[in-house]
C-alpha cells in the first residue's frame, strides 16, 4: 500500500499531470477572476453622489427653515426604537461616531444598529436556551448551560460594536495606505494653480483606483465644500470620518491655512512626507515583527513536514527489511 502510493508520488508523468491541471486552474481564474468583480467604484461614486443631492437639500431646507433628514430609515426599526426609547437604554457616546468612521451615515444607519442591538442578544438568549435546555447538545450542569446563555446574551450586545470596530478599523487601513499618495496628488494639483476644491475633486478621481473608500471621503468633502456655510465644517467633517492621525493633521493644516491665509502647498509637502515616513516605519516594524510570529507555524507545519521528509524512505527501507 505504502509502496504504490510514494510510487505513484514519485511518477514523473503524476506529477506533470498534477502541476499541468494546477497551472490550468490558474490560468482560468485569472482569466474569469476580473469579470466575476463586482464593480465597487461605480457603487461607491454612486453613494457619493446621492449624498451630495442630500447635502443639498438639506442647506436649501434649512435655509427656507425646515427640519429634513438625510435618510429615512425603515419603518418597523423605527417604530421598535422609538416605541421602547433605545435610544435611551442602548445609545453609546461613540456610537454616532463609529457609525461615521465605519461608513454609515444618517439616521437610518443609527436606527438599524441600536434595533441590532436589542434584536441580537435576544436572538442569541433564544437561541442558545433552546440548543442547551431543549436540544441539550450538552451534557453539562445546570449552572453551566445557564452561564452559556448568558455569556451568548452578552456577546448579542456587543457584537454590534465589534462591527462597527472591525469596520471602521478597515477602512482606517486603507486610507492609511492611500494617503501618501492622496497628498502628493493634491501637493501637485494646488502648486499647479488649483483651488483646493478642483485640487481634492482631481485627486478623490485618481485616488479611486488605489482606495475607494478614500476618493468617497475626498469627493463629499468636496461637496461640502461647495454646500456647507463655513469650509471649516468640510475639514473637521472629513477628519471625524476618517479618525486617523494624518488625516486630523492635514483637516488642521487646512483649517489654520483657510483662516491665517498661509500658503497651502508648504504645509501639503511636510505632512506628505511625514505621512511617507509613518508608513515605513509601520512596515518596518511589521517587518521586525515577523520572526517571532513565524516561531509558532513553524514548529507546528513547517518541522513535522520536514520530519515527514526526511524519514519517510528510511521507514519505507526499514519496513521492506522486515
Amino acid at each position: 500500500m505504502i509502496d504504490d502510493i510514494a510510487a505513484k508520488l514519485f511518477d514523473p508523468r503524476f506529477v506533470a499531470m498534477t502541476l499541468t491541471g494546477i497551472a490550468a486552474a490558474a490560468t482560468v481564474y485569472a482569466l474569469v477572476q476580473p469579470i466575476l468583480e463586482p464593480d465597487n467604484l461605480a457603487k461607491r461614486m454612486k453613494l457619493v453622489g446621492e449624498e451630495r443631492e442630500a447635502i443639498r437639500k438639506r442647506e436649501r431646507d434649512r435655509l427656507a427653515n425646515k427640519v429634513t433628514l438625510r435618510s429615512e430609515p425603515k419603518a418597523y426599526m423605527r417604530r421598535v426604537v422609538e416605541r421602547f426609547d433605545l435610544g435611551r437604554w442602548l445609545g453609546t457616546d461613540t456610537a454616532k461616531q463609529k457609525l461615521m468612521m465605519a461608513g454609515y451615515r444618517g439616521a437610518g444607519a443609527e436606527t438599524s444598529f441600536l434595533f441590532f442591538r436589542m434584536v441580537m442578544p435576544i436572538a442569541l438568549l433564544l437561541g442558545s436556551a433552546f440548543y442547551l435546555f431543549v436540544i441539550e447538545v450538552l451534557d453539562q450542569p445546570f449552572m453551566v448551560r445557564l452561564g452559556l446563555v448568558i455569556v451568548a446574551s452578552y456577546i448579542g450586545i456587543k457584537a454590534p460594536e465589534l462591527f462597527l470596530h472591525n469596520k471602521a478599523g478597515k477602512r482606517q487601513a486603507e486610507v492609511r495606505r492611500a494617503w501618501p499618495d492622496a497628498l502628493d496628488l493634491s501637493l501637485i494639483c494646488v502648486e499647479s494653480g488649483m483651488s483646493v476644491e478642483a485640487a481634492f475633486r482631481r485627486v478623490s478621481q485618481e485616488i479611486a483606483g488605489q482606495s475607494m473608500v478614500l476618493a468617497e471621503e475626498l469627493a463629499l468633502m468636496t461637496a461640502e465644500l461647495s454646500y456647507l456655510p463655513d469650509r471649516r465644517m468640510a475639514y473637521e467633517n472629513l477628519s471625524n470620518r476618517i479618525g486617523i492621525d494624518p488625516v486630523k493633521a492635514v483637516s488642521t493644516a487646512l483649517i489654520q491655512a483657510e483662516r491665517y491665509g498661509t500658503p497651502i502647498g508648504a504645509a501639503l509637502r511636510v505632512l506628505s512626507q511625514e505621512s511617507r515616513d509613518q508608513r515605513m516605519n509601520e512596515a518596518e516594524k511589521k517587518a521586525a515583527a515577523l520572526p517571532p510570529k513565524l516561531t509558532v507555524p513553524m514548529i507546528l507545519f513547517f518541522l513535522p513536514v520536514l520530519f515527514v521528509v526526511i524519514l519517510t524512505p528510511a521507514v519505507i527501507q526499514v519496513m521492506k527489511q522486515i
